[in-house]
């Protein structure tokens, strides 16, 4: 894939602290991500709120920031660095999720960041996990018998 001349600058949301159902591999994806992206010649801004993860290295982005990964947050991020594009792919559920709330409020849009690494209809589906059943019974998929119960 040719590089893209048209985006000088990446924000790459991270994953945050490890959470059951979110593996620790978003840690390793996201640093050679962040490599990758820095010897192309792109400036690349990191948000993760977890201080211990290899990616949140100094010599990994042109700028970090350890902050809680929250909408609000990072539309601030935007407004201060003004990215050309948004890379939420690497962060698993958490990125996924923050990538959709600021595409539905108009934060994208409103500082002309682009979403890169996945549409934005790729996303919602992919962060409807309840809905992958449905999705996969259209093809004829087989998905074993699954529910929950709450305890006291």
């Amino acid at each position: 894939m040719p590089r893209r001349t048209d985006i000088d600058s990446i924000l790459l949301i991270g994953s945050g602290p490890i959470v059951i159902g979110q593996a620790c591999e978003f840690d390793y994806s996201g640093t050679q991500a962040l490599k990758a992206l820095k010897e192309e010649g792109f400036r690349v801004i990191l948000v993760n709120s977890n201080p211990a993860t290899i990616m949140t290295d100094p010599d990994f982005a042109d700028r970090t920031y350890v902050e809680p990964l929250d909408a609000g947050i990072i539309t601030k991020i935007i407004e201060a660095e003004r990215p050309d594009a948004l890379l939420p792919t690497l962060g698993g559920q958490t990125a996924l999720n923050l990538a959709i709330e600021l595409a539905e409020t108009g934060v994208l849009e409103r500082f002309g960041v682009e979403m890169i690494g996945a549409r934005l209809e790729a996303i919602r589906g992919e962060a409807a996990v309840p809905s992958s059943r449905r999705h996969g019974s259209r093809w004829g998929w087989l998905s074993p018998r699954s529910g929950y119960r709450i305890t006291r």
